[in-house]
């Protein structure tokens, strides 16, 4: 056995058992314990067919403010990159040397990013927006992506319906009925 590999067995080891009090039940005392209701909010499934999608809707004209409100800080001016990634653009680019992925280049559902936003956004208040905030979120992102028009209302109807343009860019092993 080389050394490389052995260090990395001890250390696997230590882990395991919890570091130098060697005791498993010892806590690293790293965030706070669940409660139920913490855990049921992220308690959902989105699928891309909407199953899991809640009551609510929005469109780009209202998505706009909420754009700006809480996502423009990160994401910069109509969602063309900031701190974080950028949501606009690169359609085209992915077979390039220097592909953009972005909700209009890559995502493959348009129900993912309702998923997504409701799950993650903002990055200082996940899970703070409502379904309506979300849904107008959404069809924002995807008027900004050229995908649908600006008074295009997004709810739990019409959002799986939305045909992404790199849909057929991905291998699933789903099951036909589900995609």
């Amino acid at each position: 056995m080389s050394m490389r590999k052995g260090a990395w067995i001890l250390i696997g080891t230590w882990v395991l058992l919890g570091g130098p009090g060697g005791g498993a039940a010892e806590s690293p005392a790293l965030g706070e314990p669940l409660t139920s209701r913490s855990v049921s909010a992220l308690d959902f499934t989105i699928l891309p067919d909407g199953t899991g999608l809640p009551e609510g809707e929005g469109d780009a004209i209202t998505g706009l403010a909420v754009y700006q409100a809480q996502c423009r800080l990160c994401h910069g001016d109509g969602g063309e990159g900031g701190p974080n990634d950028r949501l606009v653009g690169g359609r085209g680019s992915l077979a390039s040397a220097e592909p953009v992925k972005t909700v209009g280049s890559y995502w493959p559902y348009a129900t993912t990013i309702f998923d997504y936003i409701r799950r993650a956004m903002p990055l200082y208040a996940p899970g703070s927006l409502t379904a309506d905030q979300i849904y107008a979120l959404t069809a924002y992102l995807l008027f900004e992506n050229g995908i649908v028009d600006e008074d295009t209302v997004m709810n739990a109807h019409t959002l799986p319906k939305v045909r992404m343009p790199n849909r057929d860019g991905f291998v699933w092993a789903l099951p036909e009925e589900v995609r």
